[in-house]
């Protein structure tokens, strides 16, 4: 992976820097929002892009969510607050305390015994065959980790980002949480060199995952490099486009790939209500919502409309196919 051809675009931000405050502004509460949501949904969380933002910037509560979710988002816009405070403390070590500050804010009301905690027990990654540490010599594997980054200075900083990302989440020292920490950790090292912030699309999800698992089981980390090196250089965008007087979010709207729930009832043949009910329930997750509050979804729902069908058909429950359709991803 030639990380380096994210430094012409770096250069032309640099060159377009100090960028006006109230752009700044902009762009942070944006990425504060962008960042909280997508790290959540990656991991199960429901709210969708709006509804993060209501539960952000306005500080309600959203109707048919629960309690968790809500939290996961406020813990971690107020991780991304802590992160923007280090920055303006570039020489601030960087190791084994912050990283578990980092965790405890994640799951601060959420888990509080496990949270800013290494775990003492085995744990699996639901669905992969990935055997994680023991958990016996997570502490031993976090000294080596934290030595690693303090001597991996010379390498391109967004490759050094993105294998700290990778090694954090495959040590995987904590109970839950750990994708989310190590995201925010990536992020604080790319900010810390100059770099915006980079966050994983909803529709990545099944790339970013798989990637990770494919090195993680002995394989190349290909995938997973250039799906990093993809988010990074997207973010860069977002902020050239800002700095150039463009519209900053483009690339990262609403786009015509989503169904909403009509069009994805005419593709299943399924009724509206039925794919509402099944929405509340969990088995299919929106991908967002249009500004008028209608639902959107992946075009991939039109197969996982099918397969719950199908699991219907062989007499399951609803939690009983929620089940199974999480252990499949």
């Amino acid at each position: 992976m030639n990380w380096k051809s994210l430094d012409l675009k770096k250069k032309q931000l640099d060159a377009l820097r100090p960028l006006k405050p109230e752009l700044v502004r902009n762009l942070e509460e944006w990425f504060r929002v962008e960042l909280t949501y997508t790290s959540n949904a990656i991991e199960g969380n429901t709210l969708t892009r709006q509804e993060t933002a209501v539960v952000l910037e306005k500080g309600l509560t959203v109707g048919g969510r629960t309690v968790q979710e809500h939290l996961e988002a406020t813990n971690h816009a107020k991780a991304l607050d802590w992160l923007k405070e280090r920055l303006a403390h570039p020489k601030a070590a960087l190791g084994e305390k912050e990283i578990l500050h980092l965790h405890e804010m994640i799951l601060k009301g959420i888990d509080d015994h496990n949270a800013g905690r290494y775990r003492n027990v085995m744990v699996r990654i639901s669905g992969s065959t990935v055997i994680l540490p023991n958990a016996r010599k997570v502490p031993e594997l976090m000294t080596e980790f934290v030595s690693w980054l303090k001597s991996s200075a010379k390498i391109h900083p967004a490759e050094q980002a993105a294998e700290a990302h990778y090694r954090l989440v495959t040590i995987h020292p904590f109970i839950d949480g750990n994708g989310r920490t190590a995201r925010l950790l990536m992020n604080l090292m790319l900010m810390q060199n100059g770099f915006p912030p980079a966050f994983i699309r909803t529709r990545e999800r099944v790339t970013y995952l798989t990637g990770l698992e494919k090195a993680q089981l002995g394989g190349t980390k290909d995938d997973y490099e250039k799906l990093m090196a993809k988010t990074m250089d997207r973010s860069l965008d977002i902020y050239l486009n800002a700095a150039k007087g463009k519209t900053p979010f483009k690339e990262n709207q609403t786009g015509s790939h989503l169904l909403r729930i009509g069009a994805l009832s005419q593709k299943t043949g399924e009724s509206v209500a039925t794919l509402r009910h099944w929405t509340k329930e969990g088995l299919l997750n929106p991908a967002d919502r249009t500004e008028k509050g209608y639902t959107l979804y992946e075009t991939g729902a039109v197969e996982k409309v099918k397969k719950i069908r199908v699991k219907q058909s062989q007499r399951l429950s609803l939690q009983e196919i929620k089940r199974e359709l999480e252990n499949e991803k």
